[in-house]
Formats: C-alpha cells, structure tokens, sequence
C-alpha cells in the first residue's frame, strides 16, 4: 500500500485532524535539463549514458560552466537533487584529461566519506579510466597511506585529517600540492561555531601552502539551505563565491504536517507524550510496509522509541529486525549493516538523531516524523528531505514537544513557512583559534614578518608571532619566525574542540566492545547503574574505569529507563560590557561554565513514571565560554513578596523562556546556548531541571547572594552570541513577558516557564512575570 490511502484514513479522524495546525502540500515538479558540456571527456560522457544520464539537471551544467569560467562554488539545492554530481563531473573531467591532476574531497565524518567513495569508485570502474581513489581517514592502513600520499589522484579525507595528518607533513604530499585543482568542502552547513571557525584557519593554512608550491586550487562547497549560503562560504574560503540555488532536478508529492499533541492535564499544561505519539503514527505506516525515517533531538530518544516499536512489531508477530536505531556510537559495522538494510528495503523503519541528516544514501524512505522541533528551520526541511529521495510522494509529521520553541512553531505554522533559514555564523579571528593555527603553520613554512595570515594583515599577524616568541613557542631568526618547541602543534588543538578520548563499552558476560561513547556524553550516559540502551536492548552499566575510558555493562531487562540529572555553575571571570538599564545591569564577557552530574531518575517505560533516584560522583567538567547576564539585587526580590525559594522558581522559569526566546532571536539552535540560575563567583546554581524546593543549600537560603540569570554559549572561547544577545537586551525581556503572558496556563508549564511546582501555592508563572516586570519587560497589552 502507498502513502495516499493511509493518509487518507488519517485525514478522516477527528482524533488526528483536531491536533493538526498544518497541512501544506507541495506539488511535485518536473526536471530542468541541459545538454551535456561540448568539453565533457568522451569515457565519462559513455559512463553517465549507461547509467541513464543522458543530460543534466540545469543546477549541473550550471556548475560546470562556472567552475570552467574559474570560480568558486557553493551548491545549495535541496537533499537528493544530484549535487555530488556537480563536483564529481568536473574532478573526474579534469583529471580523465590530465593525469598529473588532484583533488581534495572532505567530508565533515568518516561515515559520510567512506559512502561517497563507494559512490565515487563505482563511478571510476564505468568510466574505464585508471583514476586512484581512496579515503584518508585514521582507520587508513599505513601501508595505503603511503600509496595514497605518492600516487593518490583523489584523496577523500576530512578537516581533522587535514590539520593533523596532511598540512604537517606537506612534504610528504608534494606532489598533490603541486597539482592541486580542486577542493570539495561537502556539507558547508556543518561547519558552524567553533569547529567552523577552526576550519577556517586550517583553509588559510591550506592556501598558504598550496601557494608555496605554486597552485591556486579552486574551491568546491555543497550545502543544505541555509540564509547566508554565499555569504558563509565567502568567510570560510576568504575568496569570492559563486551560488548555485535553483536545482533542476525532479520532486514527489510532498505533505507536510504540523502535529500538537493534545494537553492531558490542563491545570499543568502537559500534552500527550510526544515519543510515544510519535511511534503510534510510525506504526500506521509501518504496519503497512510503509519505509519510516523517524528524527530524534537524543541518543536516549533514539533508544526509546526504536524499543517501543520493536515492541510493537513482536506483539504483531513481526521481525523486529526490521526496525533499527542510528546514532552517534554504534560500531562502524554496525552503522554500514544499517545503511545497507535501508538501501535493501531489509530494514523497514529507523530512528535516528541528526546523524542521518547528512547525505549518507540510505535508499528510499517514504515518511518522515520529526519528534520535536531539531533547533532551526533549516535543519527541518533537511530532515523531511530524507523521505521522498527517489521523486515518489512523502510526507513528513513534524510532533511538537511542550517547550515553548516547539509550541510557538506548531502554533504559528506561518512564521515556519514563510521563515528564511537560519545565518549560519563563524569567527576565524578569534584570537585563541587563530594562535593555535600559527603555531601549526609555524610548524608547517615559517612566517615573515611581512607575511598576512589569511585576511588577517601583517602587523597583527607579527603581534602574535612575536607574543608566541616571548614564550619561547617561535624563535625569530632576522624577519623570519620558525617554530622551536619540542611538541607537535595540530596533536595540541582538536577542531571540534573534544576534550578526550571516546570511552568504549564492554558487555561484562561476552568481554566484546558494543559501542563507545564520546567523552562529553559519558558523565551523562555511563554513569554506575545508568541503563545503557543499545539497538533496542537495555544493559546496564556496572563499573566505570574513567581513567582507561572503559564502561563494562551486563545485559539487562527493566521496567525504567535512566535520566541524568546536571547542575551547572557559571563564574564570571570578566565583565566585557555592561550597560545600565533600570534596575539591572545587561552585562556580558568572559565566564567558566561547571556542569556535573549529580544523580539520575529512574522512568518507566510506556508511563513515564519517576521510580525511583540514584546518586552519582564523576569529576566536574568546565569550559571557558562567554556569556550573557543580568543579576537581580536582593531589595528587588523584595519587592516580589515571597520567599526565596519561590523567587529562584520564578526567576528560573524566567529563565527557561528567555532561552528559548533568545535561540529565535539569534536564529540559532536551542543547543547552542545554555541557561542557568547561580550567583556571579559560581559558587551556588540551580539544576536546570528540578525546582528549588527541597534543593537550595543551607547558605542559598535568605539573603545570602544577588541570583543571576546567565545565558551562555556551549561553544568554547564563545563564537559572538553574548555580545548580540546585551544589545538585544530590552527586546529579550519584552518577548519573554509576552511568551509567558501568552500562554493559556494558568500557574506555569513546560511551554512557558517549565515545571510548576504542584506542592507551592504560588504561581510560579505570576512570580516570572511580576520579575520581568521588574527589571523592565513592558507588559503584555491583552
């Protein structure tokens, strides 16, 4: 059966139509061709013709003519619309013409790479031309390292390889730089924040030494939509950029619907759970051998639902091998298994995190359900784009969850629709970033003092070669620098600024390695006692060597699954900005964010019931950052009329608004900003999650510090967020007081101010807006 019965039926319910705010068709459209270029190799013209290419999309020809003319590109037509094809066309040309001829191709993970180099060594075995390929990667054997550095034609790598194993030894790689006629940066959209900003300077590190051995490479980018495409590359390339939007290629049917759980508890505001609300629609698909992709915003999320529908799938006396997880920490061969079954039609339904956002070629999907708002609009249109990917009708379900971002989404469908994506933002002259790259490039050719680094000019670039000279980093010999210390510089800076090694985890009873787990989730997911969920099953964790990263777990079956609880503290360490505006201070600058895990809840399955606390005692993590603030003076607490604990509520509902006002503001993703209540030195905070009551220690009750409403940046050394968000300061307090005041609840709910605390006899949500009136919000006009 095909989507259209069954969405039929469901557009006959009442049950379903009452929480539908949207329902936008988008009619299919036909291809746009041209003929294939006049210059186009003969093999590879035969090549494409036996794959039934007998033209190109209009997006296709449109690249190649710009990249003959000696532009740089960046490609942003939708998922499935034939972008590779735009690099791979001209790179295979070039290279079919002139063997002597290199490209670069990066991919921002190994997953991503190693499914465009199958793609791309199919391609070259039809051609019948002898092109050497292979992926550069730290899974590469050294033997085929050294093939690949010598007679490599088109190496695949990524941007971590890059700064740590090519640039380095870029002698090593003589002859591809001397011959180097183009760069594929794939998924610019990626390279956002921090890493983007490291990216930046890695590419200034890359034309300084493609210029040493004489080469000019052009620049190739393909990306998902976002608002500032041409813009973005421009910054990270530091080069004019040519776009390349309007896609040629053909589309299904597409529906797209916008799903608001109904409130179960109107006293509270809670709705419907949305994960389970989100497996019941998978399963009218499924049911019917309908593919699902279903989009997660967590790997526990994953994990949760992909054991509801296996569960499902058992009590219908289906495989539940059908149904499949994805995410960050599967095995690589567990990963491929499931990409496979997907392109075979073996698996029928996959949840999965924004892991499968990216172009990995999972086949043919048909229906997408994104389980709560993915942070930004244009991560939406990239997930619904992975239903539909063969031109056949899709249709996507976006379901709500109650925070406000999410509700303010589904019930304002038309600000979704009629939203541009969001800016995609770096800042490659942040002064920490761009010291660390000297010092690799130092490492790389020594610097003259006459010498710019990228758009950066000389005099500052000297300033800080001379301050790395000082330190005994540099040694200046005449108006050269030259690197002089004993250590590897790039082994010394991670790009995605990764604090350690992944930590591997070991089923006790079997002895064999089932997964791993980056460094930054383990205080939250490998905890002692945690229950750890992998592909449906549950183990839960039984030691934690944290000094050899090893988590040893035995296979379990509970009625709970386990969620960590987190305090964080922020401490300032300089106030850049601050700016009077009535009866508080909007300040920003330079702050050390502490989050340490402190305990975890144990949850029900299906009911979501709280069974049950444990403690946990792993060691704090911090990161430099910079932050947003303002802080409330105990006279003006005052002046609210309730005790203490009740005005840390209000002001922490504050707080969870504002956070979610600000991501909108920003156009950022929720995830790249976080929120907490404490005092200026980080001595005190509040758990973001749980309500003050019962958990204020002895010396934060009564009037023992000024509390202070920090919204931080989860990116280290901050990417310019805080500054924006001091000057937008009076605009954030009006548009959280209207959030909170427009909200049909009456004492507070996770839509407004988050958790109400049931057992007070104060509103919380009238303390909140009794604050923001306070400090200056201008009330709501009713």
């Amino acid at each position: 059966m095909g989507i259209t019965p069954i969405l039929s039926t469901l557009e006959q319910e009442r049950r379903f139509l009452r929480n539908i705010t949207a329902a936008k068709h988008f009619p299919g459209q036909a291809p746009q061709f041209r003929d294939f270029p006049e210059l186009l190799h003969p093999n590879l013209r035969r090549a494409l013709d036996r794959r039934g290419i007998s033209q190109l999309y209009c997006h296709q020809r449109e690249s190649w003519d710009r990249l003959r003319a000696g532009e740089n590109l960046v490609i942003t037509t939708p998922t499935a619309s034939g972008k590779s094809l735009c690099y791979l066309l001209p790179v295979l040309d070039a290279i079919c013409k002139d063997p002597s001829q290199r490209a670069l191709l990066l991919f921002p993970t190994k997953a991503l790479a190693q499914d465009q180099y199958a793609e791309l060594h199919q391609l070259i075995a039809e051609i019948g031309v002898e092109i050497k390929t292979h992926p550069y990667d730290g899974d590469t054997p050294a033997d085929a390292r050294r093939m690949i550095r010598e007679r490599g034609q088109i190496v695949i790598s990524n941007p971590d390889m890059l700064h740590q194993a090519i640039l380095p030894h870029h002698t090593k790689w003589s002859r591809m730089f001397a011959n180097l006629r183009y760069v594929v940066l794939d998924e610019l959209h990626v390279y956002r924040g921090v890493f983007g900003s490291h990216l930046a300077n890695v590419l200034r590190r890359l034309r300084r030494i493609c210029a040493f051995y004489g080469t000019e490479p052009q620049f190739i980018c393909s990306s998902a939509t976002i608002a500032n495409p041409d813009d973005f590359a421009a910054r990270m390339l530091e080069q004019p950029v040519s776009l390349v939007s309007k896609s040629g290629a053909p589309t299904g049917d597409r529906r797209i619907y916008f799903y608001n759980p109904p409130v179960v508890n109107k006293e509270l505001g809670i709705r419907a759970n949305y994960l389970k609300t989100s497996v019941r629609l998978a399963t009218r698909f499924l049911l019917e051998k309908v593919p699902v992709i279903i989009f997660a915003k967590s790997r526990l999320n994953v994990e949760i639902m992909v054991k509801y529908l296996k569960d499902t799938f058992r009590k219908n006396h289906l495989d539940p091998g059908a149904i499949e997880g994805y995410r960050g920490g599967y095995l690589p061969d567990h990963r491929r298994r499931i990409e496979r079954g997907l392109r075979e039609g073996t698996v029928l339904g996959v949840v999965a995190t924004n892991a499968l956002e990216l172009g990995i070629d999972i086949g043919s999907l048909t229906v997408c359900i994104i389980a709560g708002y993915p942070g930004s609009v244009a991560s939406l249109w990239q997930q619904s784009g992975r239903a539909g990917r063969r031109n056949e009708a899709s249709a996507t379900f976006f379901v709500s969850r109650s925070t406000p971002l999410d509700q303010f989404i589904v019930q304002n469908p038309d600000y979704f629709f009629g939203q541009s994506p969001e800016h995609a933002r770096i800042n490659p002259d942040n002064l920490l970033i761009v010291a660390d790259h000297l010092k690799c490039g130092a490492f790389e050719l020594p610097f003259g003092e006459t010498d710019a680094f990228g758009e950066i000019p000389p005099a500052d670039t000297t300033t800080i070669l001379e301050h790395l000279t000082r330190h005994r980093v540099l040694h200046r010999s005449g108006s050269q620098f030259h690197w002089m210390n004993e250590s590897y510089p790039a082994n010394e800076v991670s790009l995605r600024n990764i604090p350690g090694e992944n930590f591997v985890v070991i089923d006790q009873d079997t002895r064999t390695i089932i997964a791993e787990v980056d460094y930054d989730s383990t205080p939250t997911t490998l905890y002692p006692h945690a229950i750890y969920q992998l592909s449906g099953t549950q183990y839960q964790v039984v030691r934690l060597d944290w000094e050899n990263h090893k988590a040893y777990v035995q296979r379990v079956v509970p009625h709970y699954f386990t969620d960590a609880m987190t305090y964080t503290r922020v401490a300032i360490l300089d106030v850049e900005e601050s700016i009077p505006t009535g009866s508080v201070d909007a300040e920003w600058g330079e702050v050390t964010v502490t989050e340490k895990v402190v305990g975890f809840k144990k949850i029900r399955f299906y009911t979501s019931e709280n069974v049950g606390f444990g403690d946990v005692n792993l060691p704090e993590q911090q990161m430099h950052t910079t932050a947003y603030w303002f802080t409330l003076s105990r006279a003006l607490l005052a002046q609210l009329g309730v005790a203490w604990s009740d005005a840390i509520d209000g002001l922490m509902g504050v707080a969870h608004a504002m956070h979610y006002v600000a991501a909108m503001t920003l156009m950022c993703e929720v995830g790249d900003l976080g929120r907490t209540v404490g005092d200026r030195e980080g001595r005190w905070s509040r758990p973001i999650r749980e309500l003050t009551r019962g958990t204020l220690p002895a010396d934060a009750e009564g009037e023992s510090f000024d509390p202070t409403l920090f919204i931080f940046e989860r990116y280290p050394g901050g990417v310019g967020f805080s500054a924006e968000l001091q000057t937008l300061h009076r605009e954030l307090l009006r548009s959280t007081d209207k959030l909170i005041r427009s909200c049909s609840c009456d004492d507070g709910c996770p839509s407004c101010v988050g958790a109400s605390a049931v057992e007070s006899e104060i509103s919380t949500k009238a303390v909140a807006l009794r604050i923001l009136e306070l400090v200056g919000a201008t009330p709501a006009i009713h």
